[in-house]
């Protein structure tokens, strides 16, 4: 693209002020590099990040070794220490995930073999009795106990970030979209916003469901590298009346989710979801947020399988979200978190596919995109 406008020289920026993209941009700060980080909307958190059950996962699901299970244990070992350290609102409530028929008892056993070995502390099998002794009101043949689990504050952690990052000497850009950009051949980047352009030296792609199309239009970058972009939408319902759970109730996994699980808030409000909706239109631009009441139908038939006395007339739509994931229905893919061994671009970091559990993935996210870039650094003054 054209050289016009004025061009200025940063060493770090950061695209997307999400969760994930916060948790880099403080990380870099605090390792002593000038960050900038921007963000197309007006304030922070306003993608995936804020569209999500908060919930801080144990890192029971995920393949043994993948980036998710990584990033998401070690990432949980970190967050529960941060959140307390900054003040920021949170409860490790524990978590119980039910075999509602006995037929399901394998599929739990199975999950409580994964978890141990992917080193996750404190999970044990219970009989149905058991569960009914923790959660009176719950139908289970037999469930795993995981006391790790918790929710947390999204946006409070989001401003912890922000504070840290900027308290060490980050600077962000809202209203600010990174249109595109080119690798120069002096192994610095220059990335567009409108008519400015900034010239760096490393550029962390954290921008969600908008990632894929900023790393497309990155002139330099091998198409061949980037994977396609499929949208799946999740629908929550809310629940009057006062708490029946103490935990969260998560019923055994199924194809593209988790289940429509019961989680709490932190006001002790009772909300389902998500479900698993795969949008037919995969632009991020044209999600429809709204949440269609009629769903609410198949909700109550999922939820009553775990917790039979829930009431008629009971939910209420609430919110929805939207996951960037990288494949479609049945596929099991991982986060994608691709440096120049991917794509050959020094000093480049592209953030794929970043849905659950990205939120508590986030610090050990930024540890390893960090980690990366320092090795980036060291190379280019070599």
């Amino acid at each position: 693209f054209s050289m016009s406008g004025d061009v200025y020289d940063i060493e770090c920026v950061v695209i997307g002020a999400g969760v994930v993209g916060l948790a880099c941009a403080r990380a870099l700060a605090e390792s002593g590099r000038e960050v900038l980080l921007l963000e197309r909307a007006d304030t922070i958190g306003t993608g995936v990040s804020s569209r999500n059950s908060e919930v801080i996962h144990a890192g029971i699901y995920y393949a043994t070794g993948s980036l998710k299970h990584r990033m998401c244990v070690e990432g949980r070992r970190l967050l529960y220490p941060y959140l307390a350290s900054r003040g920021v609102a949170h409860r490790k409530c524990g978590k119980l995930i039910v075999a509602v028929e006995p037929a399901e008892e394998p599929k739990i056993a199975g999950l409580h073999a994964r978890a141990l070995e992917n080193d996750v502390e404190n999970v044990s099998l219970i009989s149905g009795a058991q569960a009914r002794a923790l959660e009176p009101n719950l139908r289970a043949a037999a469930a795993m106990v995981s006391p790790e689990t918790g929710i947390v504050d999204s946006h409070g952690l989001m401003l912890a970030l922000l504070g840290d990052f900027e308290s060490a000497g980050g600077a962000i850009a809202f209203n600010t979209a990174a249109q595109g950009g080119e690798t120069l051949a002096d192994g610095r980047m220059l990335v567009r916003t409108g008519d400015t352009l900034l010239r760096c030296r490393a550029l962390v792609n954290a921008g969600g469901l908008e990632a894929i199309r900023f790393a497309q239009a990155l002139e330099g970058l091998p198409p061949r590298t980037l994977p396609t972009l499929t949208l799946a939408k999740g629908n929550y319902f809310g629940c009057a009346g006062r708490p029946t759970f103490s935990r969260l109730i998560y019923p055994a996994p199924v194809d593209g989710g988790l289940g429509v699980h019961l989680t709490v808030d932190l006001a002790g409000r009772m909300r389902f979801g998500p479900d698993v909706e795969w949008l037919a239109d995969n632009d991020p631009t044209h999600i429809d947020y709204n949440v269609d009441p009629a769903r609410a139908q198949s909700f109550y038939a999922a939820i009553r399988r775990y917790w039979p006395g829930l009431a008629d007339n009971a939910l209420t739509a609430d919110y929805s979200g939207c996951r960037p994931k990288l494949a479609g229905s049945g596929a099991t893919v991982d986060f994608r978190i691709d440096g120049p061994e991917t794509h050959g671009v020094e000093g480049l970091v592209n953030l794929f596919g970043i849905e659950s559990p990205g939120l508590t993935s986030s610090l050990a996210i930024a540890n390893e995109v960090t980690r990366r870039l320092s090795a980036t650094a060291v190379r280019s003054v070599a």
